[in-house]
């Protein structure tokens, strides 16, 4: 329904666009505290680069090759297997909009429905959200979401790979935690 609405708006299709994510846990905690996961994702919009975000700490942007890496640190941090999450679909242009509406997957299973809005115009949010809610309610009626939190301490700051990251992890986790209710309370 998506993506009759965005073509009937007159958006073009543009291709594909996938975002995924890894789980790690890190190993060998001596101190007795819960050990901190480490989430490395992807981003077809940035295939030369992989982002590595610490849960509830600092991020990092490397080259490709960091997943080569998180292989020789496998005694450090252990891949949290049938954790990875996906979102991949299609992308639309219109104007100076580009929207990718995609199916999250988790464990090759269909799990929810992602849409990523970017005025390419801009990239201070405080300056262009109103014209972005405007276009998002335009098919997506009264679903159009709210300023994402990510950026309510940041109006005035310029987006960068990290925030749409961190959007997605957001929303990743957000699918994990229904997985973990749909599964208790299957039992």
């Amino acid at each position: 329904m998506l993506h009759k609405k965005l073509e009937q708006l007159g958006a073009v299709k543009q291709g594909n666009f996938y975002v995924d994510c890894e789980t790690y846990h890190a190993t060998g905690n001596a101190t007795g505290q819960p050990s901190k996961l480490l989430y490395v994702m992807h981003n077809s919009e940035t295939p030369l680069s992989c982002m590595a975000l610490f849960e509830g700490g600092p991020c990092l942007t490397a080259d490709a090759n960091f997943d080569v890496l998180m292989v020789k640190l496998k005694s450090h941090f252990q891949n949290a297997k049938g954790h990875k999450v996906e979102s991949r679909g299609t992308r639309y242009r219109y104007c100076d909009f580009l929207v990718k509406v995609g199916t999250i997957a988790m464990s090759s299973s269909a799990r929810g429905i992602s849409v990523e809005v970017e005025y390419c115009a801009c990239v201070i949010p405080g300056d262009c959200w109103n014209l972005m809610k405007e276009f998002m309610q335009s098919f997506l009626g009264l679903n159009a979401p709210e300023l994402p939190a990510v950026f309510m301490n940041k109006l005035d700051a310029p987006v960068d790979c990290i925030d749409t990251m961190s959007q997605y992890l957001e929303l990743f986790s957000k699918v994990r935690k229904q997985q973990v209710l749909t599964a208790s309370s299957v039992r």
